[in-house]
């Protein structure tokens, strides 16, 4: 399959790679025009993965049968509007992201357009990725009648298992996301990995309250007992890790909490919802970004 890779970060890689070892034509395609990217991952499936794979070949993408996009949310909209005249209309454009609301920022594009959440964990540290937990991938979309699409769980699931196709992405992507707003802002505010979050119970069930609030208006089948053993569910899971808030921060980069608390924020607007918690959060972490965001070229909308 004709495969081309939309960013290349940690994760953006760990796909190349994967997809590369089941011999798919793939690429990558990178913001700042290269004939090639170097991958070195340090641990691969229990062996170093070391090579130079081709990228931003304009007839590759124009042939491709799959665009992968692994940006950071605030990135997607600019990165995928530019492509589209250059991609087939047939291909269909799949959102591996954190947080939601990128598909509203998208041009009206002939495209399917499909979204994934994951709970690989993966980092990148002068130039070598590190792959730190395995984890499960869920795809779908939240349109009616796209799931002659579902082939492609397969083809994902034997390059990087575990991947799996669901007819209700949406559901999953909520799940996804309570789970963001709750460990990616935590651990900015007491500066920890994931599992030292087990001592912040009183804050996780504040901001638990809230999200499911939000989540019953959106008409999602679920209990606040089980979004809050989810949550901790995943913290536990992730113990670990570092979230990708809280590297963004370390390096003075733009954050995805527009896409992740501002997204709910905003939910919650439409619903006549005020989270406090949320709210007290979401200005915590746009006040540390003010501190360095005048260095960036790229800055993440307000919502």
């Amino acid at each position: 399959m004709k495969i081309t890779v939309l960013g290349c970060g940690a994760m953006g890689k760990l796909w190349l790679a994967a997809l590369s070892r089941q011999h798919h034509q793939i690429q990558a395609w990178l913001k700042a025009p290269q004939p090639f990217v170097d991958i070195h991952i340090d641990n691969f499936q229990g062996k170093v993965f070391e090579q130079q794979l081709p990228a931003n070949d304009e007839k590759h993408l124009a042939e491709s049968e799959l665009l992968l996009v692994y940006l950071k949310a605030w990135q997607v909209s600019a990165a995928i509007n530019n492509l589209a005249p250059k991609l087939s209309p047939h291909c269909p454009i799949l959102l591996l992201h954190n947080g939601m609301g990128t598909q509203d920022e998208l041009l009206s594009l002939p495209n399917p357009i499909l979204s994934g959440v994951t709970t690989h964990g993966a980092y990148q540290e002068s130039g070598t990725v590190y792959h730190k937990s395995q984890g499960i991938t869920h795809i779908g979309s939240i349109l009616p009648d796209t799931d002659k699409f579902s082939f492609l769980a397969k083809i994902l699931h034997d390059a990087l298992p575990d991947v799996t196709w669901h007819d209700d992405i949406y559901t999953i992507s909520w799940l996804k996301l309570a789970v963001n707003c709750v460990i990616n802002p935590l651990t900015v505010i007491y500066d920890c990995k994931n599992g030292e979050l087990s001592h912040h119970v009183t804050n996780i069930h504040s901001l638990c309250d809230e999200i499911y609030q939000v989540m019953q208006k959106e008409g999602l089948q679920i209990t606040k007992p089980t979004l809050i053993n989810y949550v901790m569910d995943v913290i536990e899971r992730t113990s670990e890790n570092s979230s990708s808030m809280r590297q963004d921060i370390r390096a003075q980069r733009p954050t995805e909490i527009d896409y992740i608390t501002g997204f709910l924020l905003h939910r919650a607007r439409v619903h006549g919802l005020v989270l406090t918690e949320n709210i007290h959060i979401y200005r915590f972490i746009k006040r540390k970004e003010e501190k360095y965001e005048h260095f960036s070229s790229h800055l993440p909308r307000t919502r």
